[in-house]
């Protein structure tokens, strides 16, 4: 999941050269003469992955993201940036509003909030202007 600008330029940079790379192994300049069909197939998946990456970005950033699911409490940590991403805040904005260093925050998203504690959660979902609710399933076993 891409949780800023700077792994998007990345990740746009990475899917341009896999899109160079791409058209060489069809044209046959790149590759080997016996496995370009499968280097190509590879690639393919490798640059659908990244388009997808890309397009979730652009779409959140877009504004138009009102709902963000999660079906388990550890998709909790994702849905908190892509709900800071689809607010059109920056780390340091989210940072701000919680009276902390920017880097801080930048440790959070990077470990997906896996040391905050619950009322940490609790306080950046107030400062994103969040709601969360969850239901509690009793499974078989």
């Amino acid at each position: 999941m891409i949780a800023n600008d700077r792994q998007y330029q990345q990740t746009r940079k990475q899917a341009a050269e896999l899109e160079r790379l791409l058209a060489a192994v069809q044209d046959g300049t790149a590759g080997d003469d016996g496995f370009r069909d499968l280097q190509a197939d590879a690639l393919r998946g490798q640059l659908d992955d990244l388009r997808g990456e890309l397009g979730d970005y652009d779409e959140l950033r877009a504004g138009s993201t009102t709902t963000i699911e999660s079906s388990t409490l550890a998709g909790l940590a994702d849905a908190l940036i892509k709900a800071r991403i689809a607010r059109g805040w920056t780390q340091a904005d989210l940072a701000g509003a919680l009276g902390v260093a920017e880097q801080q925050v930048q440790r959070y998203e990077a470990t997906r909030y896996t040391g905050a504690s619950l009322a940490r959660l609790g306080d950046i979902a107030t400062a994103l202007n969040v709601t969360v609710s969850e239901t509690v399933v009793l499974l078989a076993g």
